[in-house]
């Protein structure tokens, strides 16, 4: 007995050990690397069959406070907040609301026309894929600007070629997309993510700033390569009352900011991204369903390999072909990326640092992935 009793403790002091062992190399590895890019903190979460397997943060939540930030800190994730706005809208295709190939004029109830090229329908599929031929040269933060009846530069919204022959990545794409979601799904935009995706998904988070406990929020840093400082970025959790309480049901949707303004923590996202990792299944159900969830996989553009608000790459972790999107805004970073049949995937987040691209991506992002996968994924 007393043998057997020795056998298990040393073996438990071994496990213990060695994943004791695995995580300081883990944070050691990270800690350099945020050294090296003056990184303020990051979030990390690591997917290894269909479960995260490792989460930390590290650094710091407030530059002023020194406060440490937690894995339960909230970020405005930027540009993934997009895959938000599509899956929204494979539930209301599923549900027969609407189509893929519907014209976007008829959605969002004004002409969405290409002047160039009037007699080429605008559909809801070019502009989930950034093949809508729309630009966001005159800005993104009102549907005013590509409105003919609100302003007479919409002309200028639309580049030279016809819909669905090019690709140009366009912010003002996914806020015509969330007044479609209101106009659609019935519920103002925040609150139709929140009760058909984060909900089911128990998720924490969401767009709408008033909603959410302020303590959480991780300040953002823009970072000055002139003067090698940091500056903080209120402005990235503006709650904007004053434009909620004139607030016009889809069309007023870009307050929310649809194409990046979820706020949620880095784990939290990594439970999202398992949702896509297997094909719109989670713990409780299907989100979405297995051929939504290819079609938002799969490249409508040979150019940039992007699907809807989902895009593939080879180069953020060389040798893995993977899923997913980055995000990048107030001096913050995110990339979300999985691959679905191997079922693993990553989420970094940093509130600010000194922003080095190499192969495309965040430097700081890209090195810490790589640790992660070598550490968790395939040591």
């Amino acid at each position: 007995m007393r043998i057997l009793l020795s056998v298990t403790l040393l073996t438990t002091f071994l496990f213990v050990s060695t994943a004791e062992g695995q995580g300081g190399r883990t944070k050691r590895a990270i800690r350099k690397v945020m050294k090296e890019y003056a990184a303020v903190g990051l979030s990390v979460a690591v997917v290894k069959n269909s479960a995260i397997v490792y989460e930390h943060a590290f650094g710091l939540k407030d530059r002023q406070s020194r406060e440490k930030l937690e894995t339960t800190d909230l970020f405005r994730i930027a540009s993934i907040s997009k895959s938000f706005s599509a899956t929204s809208i494979m539930q209301l295709v599923e549900a027969g609301k609407l189509s893929l190939d519907d014209d976007f004029s008829n959605l969002v109830g004004f002409t969405v026309r290409n002047p160039k090229f009037p007699g080429d329908v605008i559909t809801l599929r070019m502009v989930l894929s950034h093949t809508s031929s729309i630009n966001d040269s005159q800005g993104y933060f009102s549907l005013d600007s590509i409105n003919p009846a609100k302003t007479a530069n919409w002309q200028n919204c639309y580049s030279d070629y016809a819909p669905g022959k090019g690709y140009r990545y366009c912010n003002l794409n996914y806020n015509l997309v969330g007044a479609v979601i209101e106009k659609f799904g019935g519920e103002r935009f925040d609150q139709y993510v929140r009760h058909h995706v984060l909900e089911p998904l128990q998720l924490y988070g969401g767009y709408c700033v008033d909603s959410l406990d302020a303590s959480r929020l991780a300040t953002l840093y823009e970072y000055d390569s002139a003067t090698a400082s940091f500056s903080p970025q209120p402005g990235a959790y503006n709650p904007r009352r004053t434009e909620l309480q004139q607030y016009q049901l889809g069309y007023s949707t870009p307050v929310f900011s649809p194409t990046g303004g979820m706020k949620i923590s880095a784990p939290g996202l990594a439970r999202y991204m398992m949702m896509h990792l297997n094909y719109g299944a989670y713990a409780g159900g299907q989100l979405i369903s297995t051929e939504s969830s290819k079609i938002m996989q799969t490249p409508l553009s040979a150019e940039e390999n992007y699907g809807l608000a989902l895009w593939k790459t080879d180069k953020f972790i060389p040798g893995e072909q993977l899923v997913g999107h980055t995000g990048s805004a107030y001096g913050l970073y995110s990339v979300m990326f999985f691959e679905p049949q191997q079922k693993f995937g990553v989420v970094l987040i940093t509130n600010g640092c000194n922003p080095v691209y190499k192969e495309g991506f965040n430097d700081l992002l890209r090195k810490c992935a790589g640790i992660l996968y070598h550490h968790y994924i395939k040591p």
